[in-house]
Order: structure tokens, then sequence, then C-alpha cells
């Protein structure tokens, strides 16, 4: 996935993608030259380690 491709999904500006980046709190990416690029599976396991805890019932 691109930048705007992981921006898309996760229903944010691209701009956060490039700021989660910066502060290292976006999912992991490879860098090709000056594009990066995001496994499918890294952008889901970001996703689910931020997931909100479980309420008590």
């Amino acid at each position: 996935m691109n930048v705007r491709e992981v921006a898309a999904h996760l229903r944010v500006p691209v701009s956060t993608v490039y700021d989660w980046r910066t502060r290292g709190l976006g999912p992991r990416a490879h860098r090709f030259g000056k594009h990066l690029a995001f496994a499918v599976s890294d952008v889901q396991v970001w996703i689910e380690e931020h997931r909100d805890p479980a309420r008590p019932a």
C-alpha cells in the first residue's frame, strides 16, 4: 500500500500518516528511494495493536 492508500484505509489525512512516521507512531513501512510502501499485514498488525482495550462488563 502507498501512503494515500493507508490514509484512506485508516480514514485519516495523508499528512497524519507522515506525521506518525516522523514521530515513530505509525505502521512499519519500507522505503524505496523517496517512496514509502506499507505491507498490508503490517498495517493490520498496527491496527490491532491500537485497538481500545475491552471494557469490563
